[in-house]
C-alpha cells in the first residue's frame, strides 16, 4: 500500500515575496502538524497557471528541491473549495486558488480520492495563501 502524500497549493498577490509564501506555508504545515523537511509529507507545489512562473513561488520550489504543477484556469474553476472568497471567485471562477490548486494537484497525480486537508491560510503580511490537499499517487502517473 502506498502512502498518501500531499500538495501545497498557493495562491498569491504580484507584491509577495518568498517570506509571505514561506509564512503561509509554515502555517498551513503547523494547521495540520506536518512538515516541510525535504523528508517530510509535501511532495508538490502548485498554483495558477499563470502565477507558476513568479520569481516568489520559483524560489519557493528550488529551497524546498519540489516540482511545481500549473493548473490551467478551467481546473481551478472545477474544484470545489472550503473557502468562497467573493472577489477571488469573480476573479479566477473559484473560491480559493490556493485550495483549487492544491486539490487540482493532488486529482492530477492521486485521482478522485485527492481531499483538502484543510481550509487556506493567509500569511501575515495578506499577500500569499496556502492550502494542502493530500492524495494517494496512482502508479506510473506523474505530474
Amino acid at each position: 500500500m502506498t502512502d498518501r502524500m500531499t500538495v501545497a497549493g498557493f495562491g498569491f498577490r504580484a507584491q509577495a515575496s518568498l517570506a509571505s509564501l514561506r509564512d503561509a506555508l509554515a502555517q498551513a504545515l503547523a494547521h495540520r502538524n506536518v512538515s516541510e523537511s525535504p523528508a517530510g509529507s509535501i511532495t508538490l507545489i502548485a498554483t495558477a497557471q499563470d502565477k507558476a512562473d513568479a520569481a516568489c513561488l520559483q524560489a519557493l520550489a528550488a529551497s524546498l528541491n519540489l516540482p511545481v504543477c500549473a493548473v490551467a484556469p478551467e481546473d481551478l474553476a472545477s474544484m470545489t473549495t472550503l473557502t468562497d472568497s467573493a472577489p477571488v471567485r469573480a476573479r479566477r471562477g473559484t473560491g480559493s486558488v490556493a485550495e483549487a490548486a492544491a486539490l487540482a494537484a493532488a486529482v492530477r497525480v492521486g485521482g478522485a480520492g485527492a481531499t483538502l486537508l484543510h481550509p487556506r491560510t493567509v500569511s501575515s503580511d495578506r499577500l500569499a495563501t496556502c492550502a494542502i490537499a493530500s492524495f494517494t499517487p496512482i502508479p506510473g502517473n506523474r505530474s
